[in-house]
Protein backbone atom coordinates (compact mmCIF):
# COMPACT_ATOMS: atom_id res chain seq x y z
CA UNK A 1 0.00 0.00 0.00
CA UNK A 2 1.29 3.31 -1.15
CA UNK A 3 0.55 6.43 0.41
CA UNK A 4 1.05 10.33 -1.46
CA UNK A 5 2.60 12.39 1.05
CA UNK A 6 0.94 16.02 0.83
CA UNK A 7 4.19 17.36 1.78
CA UNK A 8 6.73 16.48 -0.92
CA UNK A 9 9.41 18.54 -1.47
CA UNK A 10 9.65 17.61 -4.87
CA UNK A 11 5.91 19.00 -5.60
CA UNK A 12 5.08 22.48 -6.26
CA UNK A 13 1.77 24.11 -6.55
CA UNK A 14 1.42 27.17 -8.67
CA UNK A 15 0.08 30.43 -7.57
CA UNK A 16 -3.05 31.66 -10.27
CA UNK A 17 -2.84 34.32 -12.41
CA UNK A 18 -5.71 36.50 -13.04
CA UNK A 19 -4.63 37.83 -16.29
CA UNK A 20 -6.33 35.65 -18.64
CA UNK A 21 -9.77 36.01 -17.57
CA UNK A 22 -9.83 40.00 -16.75
CA UNK A 23 -7.98 40.32 -19.85
CA UNK A 24 -11.27 38.77 -21.92
CA UNK A 25 -13.71 40.36 -20.16
CA UNK A 26 -12.55 43.86 -20.56
CA UNK A 27 -12.05 42.41 -24.57
CA UNK A 28 -16.04 41.66 -23.85
CA UNK A 29 -16.73 45.25 -22.37
CA UNK A 30 -15.42 46.88 -25.48
CA UNK A 31 -18.26 45.73 -27.27
CA UNK A 32 -20.51 47.80 -25.57
CA UNK A 33 -19.45 50.86 -27.74
CA UNK A 34 -20.32 49.05 -31.14
CA UNK A 35 -23.65 48.33 -32.26
CA UNK A 36 -23.99 45.25 -31.76
CA UNK A 37 -24.31 45.19 -28.02
CA UNK A 38 -25.53 44.07 -25.31
CA UNK A 39 -25.24 39.79 -26.93
CA UNK A 40 -21.29 40.23 -27.93
CA UNK A 41 -20.75 41.44 -24.43
CA UNK A 42 -22.37 39.17 -22.19
CA UNK A 43 -21.28 36.16 -24.36
CA UNK A 44 -17.27 37.29 -24.06
CA UNK A 45 -17.30 38.47 -20.75
CA UNK A 46 -19.79 35.37 -19.23
CA UNK A 47 -17.01 33.19 -20.76
CA UNK A 48 -14.51 36.28 -18.65
CA UNK A 49 -16.16 35.10 -15.66
CA UNK A 50 -16.19 31.31 -16.20
CA UNK A 51 -12.14 31.56 -16.66
CA UNK A 52 -11.90 33.96 -13.57
CA UNK A 53 -13.93 31.17 -11.39
CA UNK A 54 -11.68 28.21 -12.48
CA UNK A 55 -8.65 30.42 -11.71
CA UNK A 56 -10.16 30.78 -7.89
CA UNK A 57 -10.75 26.64 -8.07
CA UNK A 58 -8.17 25.21 -10.17
CA UNK A 59 -4.26 23.94 -9.04
CA UNK A 60 -1.43 22.84 -11.13
CA UNK A 61 0.53 20.31 -8.64
CA UNK A 62 3.82 19.85 -10.38
CA UNK A 63 5.38 16.74 -8.82
CA UNK A 64 8.69 14.60 -9.74
CA UNK A 65 6.64 12.22 -12.34
CA UNK A 66 3.47 14.26 -13.34
CA UNK A 67 1.96 17.22 -13.66
CA UNK A 68 -1.76 17.41 -11.80
CA UNK A 69 -4.99 19.28 -12.26
CA UNK A 70 -6.52 19.72 -9.27
CA UNK A 71 -10.03 21.59 -8.73
CA UNK A 72 -10.97 21.93 -5.26
CA UNK A 73 -8.87 19.41 -3.47
CA UNK A 74 -9.74 16.52 -6.31
CA UNK A 75 -7.58 15.36 -8.70
CA UNK A 76 -9.21 15.95 -12.02
CA UNK A 77 -6.29 15.10 -14.30
CA UNK A 78 -2.68 13.58 -14.13
CA UNK A 79 0.01 14.25 -17.19
CA UNK A 80 2.56 11.55 -16.14
CA UNK A 81 6.01 13.15 -18.09
CA UNK A 82 6.83 9.97 -19.42
CA UNK A 83 4.27 10.18 -22.08
CA UNK A 84 4.76 13.98 -22.78
CA UNK A 85 6.87 14.62 -26.60
CA UNK A 86 6.82 18.55 -26.68
CA UNK A 87 5.24 21.25 -24.65
CA UNK A 88 5.02 25.28 -25.74
CA UNK A 89 4.23 28.65 -24.05
CA UNK A 90 1.93 30.50 -26.32
CA UNK A 91 2.06 33.79 -26.39
CA UNK A 92 3.60 34.13 -23.03
CA UNK A 93 3.83 38.51 -22.68
CA UNK A 94 -0.06 38.09 -23.22
CA UNK A 95 -2.48 35.93 -21.17
CA UNK A 96 -1.14 32.91 -22.81
CA UNK A 97 -1.61 29.52 -23.55
CA UNK A 98 -0.07 25.93 -22.54
CA UNK A 99 0.38 23.82 -25.54
CA UNK A 100 1.53 20.44 -25.08
CA UNK A 101 1.67 17.01 -26.83
CA UNK A 102 1.54 13.41 -25.17
CA UNK A 103 1.40 10.11 -26.78
CA UNK A 104 -2.37 9.69 -27.39
CA UNK A 105 -3.14 13.18 -27.82
CA UNK A 106 -2.22 17.01 -27.77
CA UNK A 107 -3.81 19.23 -25.18
CA UNK A 108 -4.24 23.46 -25.31
CA UNK A 109 -4.67 25.15 -21.55
CA UNK A 110 -5.31 28.72 -20.97
CA UNK A 111 -2.84 29.96 -18.94
CA UNK A 112 -4.61 30.58 -15.37
CA UNK A 113 -1.24 30.82 -13.26
CA UNK A 114 1.96 32.44 -12.69
CA UNK A 115 3.18 32.26 -16.54
CA UNK A 116 7.54 32.50 -14.77
CA UNK A 117 6.65 29.86 -12.48
CA UNK A 118 4.99 27.34 -15.25
CA UNK A 119 8.10 27.68 -17.82
CA UNK A 120 10.28 27.52 -14.88
CA UNK A 121 8.75 24.46 -13.60
CA UNK A 122 8.79 22.81 -17.11
CA UNK A 123 11.94 23.75 -17.67
CA UNK A 124 12.91 21.83 -14.62
CA UNK A 125 11.40 18.67 -15.31
CA UNK A 126 10.66 18.64 -19.27
CA UNK A 127 12.95 20.82 -20.63
CA UNK A 128 14.32 19.04 -23.59
CA UNK A 129 11.14 18.78 -25.35
CA UNK A 130 10.35 22.44 -25.47
CA UNK A 131 9.47 23.43 -28.63
CA UNK A 132 11.48 26.78 -30.56
CA UNK A 133 13.66 26.38 -27.60
CA UNK A 134 16.64 27.07 -29.85
CA UNK A 135 15.00 29.63 -32.21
Amino acid sequence: MTSENPLDKDSVVLSPSYRLPIFIIFIGLIFLITPFHPWPTVIISSFGFFLLLQSFTLKLKFTKDDLIVIQLGNELRRFPFKNWIAWRIIFPQLPGFLYFREEASPHLLPILFEVNSLREQLRLRVNDLEIGKAV
